[in-house]
């Protein structure tokens, strides 16, 4: 089974008795989908808003029990997926930005179904949840190939998606847990040309259509399949802001246009069809489903299963937690928290809010002042409610990396948390600034360094301790080319948020092109810290310290980097090189033996591995490394240059003659080589 670069292998499981083809067994567990489509605002649904054509979603609406309006914990993609596989509102479970890293100690929906005999995959489609942020704890597979896009706005359309995954699905074992992460969806919009609606809006349905579209195939896909019976879920992760609220977007504000997602529960046989009129919430779907197997529910869960009241109106609907940390966390502005009940919403904030959702849907209208008991109450509920943040989102407490760390250099100090202080501005305030930094990050994104830089200093003129634009003008001075400029924004930067992995990521950059090693080193010593599984990180990590002639070191942080990326031939090839130094060729014979066995036909590196063995000695093992070597592997050319003379040696003359053509091919070279060496100098080579 091929899988894409970057994605986590299948563990290969032996399909149980009766899992394939014939009659469903009613007996066995059934499988189980999951949808999410990331940024979907419910009115985007044609079953919704009834303005935009989504069949296949509305068709699995009618056929299952439906909820318009859904209540997502936190309107970003990362902390709130978390919550969906975790039950766990976000102080609970740690992770309240996009990359952050999801602790591996958690329990997973994924986690838990395969305890329980489920073999878990999952097809992302979005930068924030590559598997290098850690939600792919608990999934044998955890496909985040994504093929269009640069730096963080990778992403993969949701064709491409679909057919990953239905390809997966050809050869998995049942039963199947499947995850499937459309993000179409998400800004930019550019759906193809079929699928663009018309109206302002029109570009942003254009893409929820396409995504239906896929969704259809999906579900074709696997209907056409036999075996289990299956459950459906679908969902969203969070709305998207058209303009409302003076938000383009999401993320800063939580207002319903953001936090308010479609539900879907589609289990024929199970559940019953319906309309939900009330809002669940996100962190309810994990017990739910959990529930409907009659699996074991999550340790100490904030959600609960929806059991019941998915086909009744429960009489008290449990209130939901919404909160944005982004605020802070990206601007330095007041974080803001919620408390959502049946009809009500109180929102925390320097000037606080309350609005009556059934009279004021748009939130339009603050009854802070009028209905101060109501806020009180509210207010006071929100702040019992809220927990001390029980999981650290970094894994800067993991004794095992920070020991390896130390090992490498490292002379931190740790975890450092820098609190917003208690006057910091209320994000309704900033509305111009919020506008001139999106302008500059789309001049950013498109290249245009200039024009975003004198918009990310005129907010910086306005507010000098902006994270968000001290971070993206000193990064847009590295994009431009300017390495030392960029340096005191980004220390500046790293100065306001220790814990940025951003800004130590591109502090460490620009000190590297400038040719600060030492101080370089530092900073990306603190990136791995704070993301240890981002591969460029450890490789740059490895590369200054090779700069610094630490070459034990630089090796270790090498193959660090190389056990996160094993299709990276570039980093191989620096360790082949340490390794001359070091005489540590053994090694890394061992570590690619390893990775071989491990990955099977995935592995990438015959000819590395037999060239490795060509220079301990050891022939005999060389050979057939060298022979699976194929076009495209780094060092082929000379892996069959190298076999040519393994099979002169031998009297393999025939052979020996075609390796010597391929590697002449490859590489013109080598044909000077083969005239002058003695097994093979006799011989006329034609191309």
């Amino acid at each position: 089974m091929a899988t894409h670069p970057g994605a986590r292998p299948a563990r290969r499981l032996r399909p149980r008795r009766g899992a394939r083809g014939g009659r469903r067994d009613a007996a066995a567990p059934p499988n189980v989908l999951l949808i999410t489509v990331d940024t979907l605002r419910p009115d985007a649904l044609g079953w919704i808003g009834g303005q935009n054509e989504t069949p296949a979603i509305d068709r699995l609406a009618r056929e299952g029990f439906a909820f318009p309006a859904a209540v997502a914990p936190v309107p970003l993609t990362l902390p709130s997926h978390t919550s969906l596989m975790t039950g766990l509102n976000p102080p609970r479970h740690g992770v309240r930005d996009n990359g952050q890293i999801v602790p591996a100690t958690l329990t997973t929906l994924a986690s838990r179904l395969r305890e329980h005999g489920y073999h878990t995959a999952a097809f992302v489609s979005g930068f924030t949840l590559k598997s290098e942020f850690g939600l792919d704890h608990g999934f044998d597979h955890y496909d985040d190939h994504l093929a269009e896009g640069v730096e963080g706005w990778l992403e993969r359309r949701a064709a491409e998606t679909t057919a990953a995954a239905l390809a997966h699905l050809q050869q998995a074992p049942e039963p199947w847990f499947l995850w499937v992460h459309y993000y179409d969806p998400h800004d930019p919009y550019a759906p193809p040309g079929a699928f663009v609606r018309p109206g302002p809006r029109g570009a942003y349905d254009g893409e929820v259509a396409y995504t239906d579209a896929a969704i259809a195939r999906l579900r074709s896909g696997l209907e056409a399949r036999a075996g289990h019976a299956l459950i459906t879920v679908f969902t969203s992760d969070h709305g998207e802001s058209l303009g409302e609220h003076e938000e383009n977007g999401h993320g800063v504000f939580i207002y319903d246009t953001t936090v308010v997602v479609p539900l879907v529960f589609h289990a024929p046989g199970r559940i019953d069809a319906g309309r939900g009129a009330w809002s669940p919430r996100l962190i309810d779907v994990a017990p739910t489903l959990l529930g409907l197997l009659g699996l074991p529910p999550l340790p100490d869960a904030d959600g609960v299963a929806l059991g019941p009241a998915l086909a009744v109106r429960p009489p008290d609907p449990p209130p939901a937690y919404v909160e944005s940390r982004m605020s802070s966390i990206a601007y330095g502005w007041a974080p803001l928290s919620g408390w959502r009940e049946e009809g009500w919403k109180y929102i925390q904030a320097p000037r606080p809010e309350l609005y009556d959702l059934r009279a004021d849907p748009g939130e339009s209208v603050n009854l802070y002042e009028t209905e101060s008991a109501r806020a009180r109450r509210m207010a006071r509920q929100l702040r019992d409610a809220m927990p001390a943040a029980t999981a650290a989102s970094q894994s800067v407490e993991d004794p095992e990396l920070l020991e390896r760390l130390r090992a490498l250099g490292y002379l931190g100090a740790g975890r450092r948390e820098v609190a917003v202080p208690d006057d910091a501005p209320d994000p309704k305030d900033r509305s111009e600034e919020r506008r001139l930094l999106e302008v500059a990050e789309g001049h950013l994104r498109a290249g245009e360094f200039e024009r975003a830089l004198r918009l990310f200093e005129e907010v910086l003129r306005r507010e000098p301790d902006n994270r968000f634009a001290n971070l993206r003008a000193g990064i847009a001075h590295l994009k431009a080319g300017d390495p030392e400029a960029a340096i005191p924004r980004l220390r500046h930067s790293v100065r306001l948020d220790p814990e940025q992995a951003e800004s130590r990521f591109a502090l460490a950059d620009a000190l590297s092109r400038t040719g600060r090693v030492d101080e370089a080193i530092e900073q990306w010593l603190e990136t791995v810290r704070l993301q240890p599984r981002r591969v460029a990180g450890w490789a740059n990590l490895g590369t200054l310290l090779a700069r610094a002639a630490q070459p034990a070191r630089a090796r270790e942080a090498l193959a660090r980097a190389f056990a996160l990326d094993p299709d990276h031939a570039g980093i191989l090839a620096s360790i082949v090189i340490l390794d001359r130094s070091l005489g540590t060729a053994a090694e890394t014979v061992a570590m690619l033996q390893a990775t071989a066995a491990e990955r099977g036909p995935e592995f990438r590196h015959h000819a590395a591995l037999g060239l490795l063995l060509v220079g301990t000695g050891d022939m005999a093992e060389a050979r057939p490394w060298l022979e699976q070597a194929r076009p495209g592997q780094h060092g082929f050319a000379e892996a069959r240059w190298q076999l040519a003379i393994i099979l002169a040696y031998r009297g393999e003359l025939e052979p020996a003659r075609a390796a010597l053509a391929e590697a002449i091919r490859a590489d013109p070279r080598i044909r000077e080589r083969a005239a002058a060496h003695p097994l093979t100098r006799t011989w006329t080579v034609r191309e």
